[in-house]
C-alpha cells in the first residue's frame, strides 16, 4: 500500500461539519482525475482516503496520494473498476466507512450500491431505488410527466416491434429520435427522417443496444432540431429538501459526447432559469433525490424545455458551477451522505465559468485515440484558471480507458472576459508525446458563432477545423 499527502484550498458550505457524523475512511471506486479531486476534498474534511487501481494504474497520482491503496485487478475494466466482489473486499481489509463511486464505472449502478448498504458502508450517493427508477429512461419519463415536469412528446413506454414503431411515427410526426432504455453516450440512439429508413434505423440501434447493455429496448420520442442541451445542477438531502445550483450550457458536443461545457448559459434569460429550476426541484422531489444530480434538459429555438434524463451522480462538469457559485460539490456530496442538511437555497451564477475537456485524441483523425507517454507538460496557470488533472510529464496514458486527461476551466466577471482568458489559458497549456483537444478548442474560441452564443448540439457538424500546422 502507497501513502501520500495532499492539501488544497477550503471551501466553506452554509452548514456546519457534525464531527460525530463524519466519516472516518473513504474508499474511492474510480480512476484519474475525479479520483484525485476526491481525494482533494478528503483531505480537507480530515477524512482519509483508499484508491483502488488496476495495474496499468500504478503511476496515476490518484494512487501516490491516497492514503492507502489497493490493486484490484487487470487493466480491463471488467476485471478492475467494475469487479464489484474485488472492490468490496478492498472496502474490507482497509476498514473504509465510505465509498465514493466518481462518475462512470460503478456510479450509477444500483446494484453496487446496494451491495455497500448490505456491507455496512455507505454509498456517497442516492439509493438504489432512485438510482434504478432514473437509470431506466421509460421509467424516468413517466415518473417525470406525474411530476408535471415537461418531456419530448413520444411513446408511453418500450416499442415492441417495427410496425408498432412506425404507426406512433407518424402519429408524433417526422423527423423521430429512437433511443435504448439502458442507454447512454449516444449508443442505441438514431434519428429517423422518413419511414423509408426507419425499419433499417430501428435495427441497427436494437443491436448496438443489445451490445452495449444488453438490452435492446427501444422507445421513440419527437426529434428537436437545434435544440440547447442545457442542464440543472441539483442536490437534495435525507430530510426531503431539495434546491437546485443553476444551469450549465452542455451543447458543444461531438457524437453526444461532451467537449465544452459553461455557466451560465448564453442563451438563458431570468425567466427560463426559474421555470427550468422549478421543473428540475420537482424532478428532485418526486423521488426524493438524496445527493447530487443533474436534471438534464433539451431546450428548442423558442426556450421551450423538455425534460431528457437525469445524472444521478457527480458530473465531469462540475467544476463550472463549483467555480460561479464557490461551492465544493464534492463536499457537499459527503456531507449529504453524513445525514447533513442543506439549506436549502437556490443559487443564480455570480461569475462566469467555462470547461474545455482535454482529451488525448488526434483531432485531424477524426479524434482518435493518441494514448502513449507525455514526455513534457505545462499546465496553464494564472488568476481565474483551474486544472483538474491526474497526469504528469513521463506519465503514459493507458489505452484501456476514456482519453480525457484533464480539465481546464477558466472563470472571469463575463462570458467575453471568460474566452479571452482561456484563449490565454490554452496558449500554455502545452502536452507534447501525445496528440491532444487543445487545437480544437482554440479554434473553438475564436469562432464567432460560438463567441456570439449562437450554437446547438449539432454546432460541430460543420465546424471547419481547418488543418494541422
Amino acid at each position: 500500500m502507497d501513502g501520500g499527502r495532499l492539501v488544497g484550498p477550503v471551501h466553506r458550505l452554509s452548514f456546519a461539519v457534525n464531527r460525530e457524523k463524519m466519516f472516518d475512511k473513504v474508499l474511492i471506486a474510480n480512476r484519474g482525475e475525479i479520483a484525485l479531486r476526491v481525494i482533494r476534498t478528503c483531505r480537507e474534511m480530515g477524512i482519509k482516503t483508499v484508491a483502488i487501481y488496476s495495474t496499468a494504474d500504478a503511476e496515476s497520482l490518484h494512487v501516490r496520494f491516497a492514503d492507502e491503496a489497493v490493486c484490484v485487478g487487470p487493466p480491463a475494466s471488467k476485471d478492475s473498476y467494475l469487479n464489484i466482489p474485488r472492490i468490496m473486499a478492498a472496502a474490507e481489509i482497509t476498514n473504509a466507512d465510505a465509498i465514493h463511486p466518481g462518475y462512470g464505472f460503478l456510479a450509477e449502478n444500483a446494484d453496487f450500491a446496494e451491495i455497500c448498504g448490505e456491507y455496512g458502508i455507505k454509498f456517497i450517493g442516492p439509493t438504489p431505488m432512485q438510482i434504478r427508477m432514473m437509470g431506466d429512461k421509460i421509467t424516468a419519463k413517466s415518473t417525470m410527466i406525474n411530476a408535471g415536469v415537461p418531456v419530448v412528446p413520444g411513446s408511453g413506454g418500450l416499442i415492441a416491434d417495427v410496425k408498432e414503431g412506425i404507426g406512433l411515427a407518424k402519429g408524433i410526426g417526422y423527423p423521430v429520435i429512437i433511443k435504448a432504455t439502458a442507454g447512454g453516450g449516444g449508443k442505441g440512439m438514431r434519428i429517423i427522417w422518413d419511414e423509408a429508413s426507419f425499419e433499417g434505423q430501428w435495427n441497427m440501434a436494437r443491436n448496438e443496444a443489445k451490445a452495449a447493455f444488453g438490452n435492446d429496448g427501444i422507445y421513440i420520442e419527437k426529434y428537436i432540431e437545434e435544440p440547447r442541451h442545457i442542464e440543472i445542477q441539483i442536490a437534495g438531502d435525507q430530510y426531503g429538501t431539495v434546491c437546485h445550483l443553476s444551469e450549465r450550457e452542455c451543447s458543444i458536443q461531438r457524437r453526444h459526447q461532451k467537449l465544452v461545457e459553461e455557466s451560465p448559459s448564453p442563451f438563458m434569460t431570468p425567466e427560463l432559469r426559474q421555470k427550468m429550476g422549478d421543473a428540475a426541484i420537482k424532478a428532485g422531489e418526486a423521488i426524493n433525490y438524496e445527493g447530487v444530480g443533474t436534471i438534464e434538459f433539451l431546450v428548442d429555438k423558442y426556450r421551450n424545455f423538455y425534460f431528457m434524463e437525469m445524472n444521478t451522480r457527480i458530473q465531469v462538469e462540475h467544476t463550472v458551477t463549483e467555480e460561479v457559485i464557490d461551492h465544493d460539490l464534492i463536499k457537499e456530496q459527503i456531507k449529504i451522505a453524513m445525514g447533513e442538511k442543506i439549506s436549502g437555497k437556490n443559487y443564480i451564477p455570480e461569475m462566469h465559468a467555462i470547461e474545455c475537456r482535454i482529451n488525448a485524441e488526434d483531432v485531424y483523425k477524426d479524434f482518435r485515440p493518441s494514448p502513449g507517454k507525455i514526455v513534457s507538460l505545462h499546465t496553464a496557470k494564472g488568476h481565474g484558471v483551474r486544472v483538474d488533472t491526474h497526469v504528469y510529464a513521463g506519465y503514459t496514458i493507458p489505452p484501456y480507458y476514456d482519453s480525457m486527461i484533464a480539465k481546464l476551466i477558466c472563470r472571469a466577471r463575463t462570458r467575453e472576459e471568460c474566452i479571452t482568458k482561456m484563449e490565454r489559458a490554452l496558449e500554455e497549456f502545452i502536452v507534447e508525446g501525445v496528440k491532444t483537444t487543445i487545437p480544437f478548442h482554440k479554434k473553438l474560441m475564436k469562432d464567432e458563432r460560438f463567441r456570439s452564443g449562437n450554437f446547438h448540439t449539432g454546432f460541430l457538424n460543420d465546424f471547419d477545423l481547418g488543418t494541422e500546422d
